[in-house]
């Protein structure tokens, strides 16, 4: 998939403290990451942080000393494109129609989605870390041109 765009955004989560080199491979040309909760340990942000600028928000669980200054949500603006992030969705408690927000990423759920409400994109990129259940091993990437957003979850190989 060939994407126009000023920035491409590596989405990832629940890692549970496992960074996969196909990860740090595939984020190699990223302009930002945003972590999405349930990192599991610092070197994971420590990983991620050698690639690129990492906006990450705590999980639940993430209740380890090291985490004490994540925060749970985070604004993340990029151009002129506001990222809203948080862990689990279900604790979304704001409308991000009249917050202003064009994209929502959560994570929690380990289920990769892609979701349009009310104009407003919805993204989890499911789990990247020890596989659960029958889930896939999976990351999103985030591509923005202006005001245009696309989204893509891309599956990683164990």
């Amino acid at each position: 998939m060939k994407h126009t765009y000023d920035y491409k955004i590596g989405i990832i989560s629940d890692t549970h403290g496992l960074i996969r080199k196909s990860v740090v491979k595939s984020f190699n040309d990223v302009d930002l990451i945003v972590h999405a909760g349930d990192i599991g340990n610092p070197e994971v942000l420590e990983a991620l942080q050698a690639i690129a600028k990492v906006y990450p928000v705590r999980g639940n669980v993430d209740g380890s000393k090291w985490c004490n200054n994540l925060p749970f949500t985070d604004v993340v603006q990029v151009g002129q494109v506001y990222l809203y992030a948080l862990h689990d969705l279900n604790a979304l408690d704001l409308d991000p129609v009249a917050a202003g927000f064009n994209v929502v990423i959560s994570g929690h759920s380990h289920i990769p989605k892609i979701e349009e409400q009310n104009g407003v994109l919805f993204l989890n990129p499911g789990s990247a870390g020890p596989r659960r259940f029958k889930y896939p091993i999976s990351i999103a990437f985030l591509y923005i041109n202006g005001t245009a957003i696309e989204a893509e979850i891309v599956e990683l190989k164990g």
